[in-house]
């Protein structure tokens, strides 16, 4: 099995896991309300607080038509196609440069 046919077969498995996070009642890591963090740490730093500058294009992993595993699946798969494109390109652009 090639090292590429590896990477994608393990990167699959971890897609396919994704949901588990679904099952708990804790939030995933980073991921805290105010309030949550607050109880935490005693506080809320300021730049959380006048945050929000950024809206998620799909909030808490949901994606209507697909319901919440298929959300989270597909926010998995979109977010390592774009970090997979990235790499491929900085590759490309680094072959070219020497």
């Amino acid at each position: 099995m090639s090292g590429y046919r590896k990477l994608i077969t393990g990167l699959a498995v971890l897609i396919i896991l994704t949901p588990l996070g679904l099952i708990t009642q804790n939030p995933a890591w980073g991921e805290w309300s105010e309030e949550e963090l607050a109880a935490m740490i005693g506080f809320v730093p300021k730049g959380i607080k006048e945050g929000g500058f950024f809206e998620a294009p799909f909030g808490d992993y949901s994606f209507l038509p697909l319901g919440d595993i298929g959300g989270y699946i597909f926010s998995a798969t979109l977010g390592s196609i774009i970090v997979i494109s990235i790499f491929y390109a900085l590759k490309k652009i680094a072959r070219v440069q020497k």
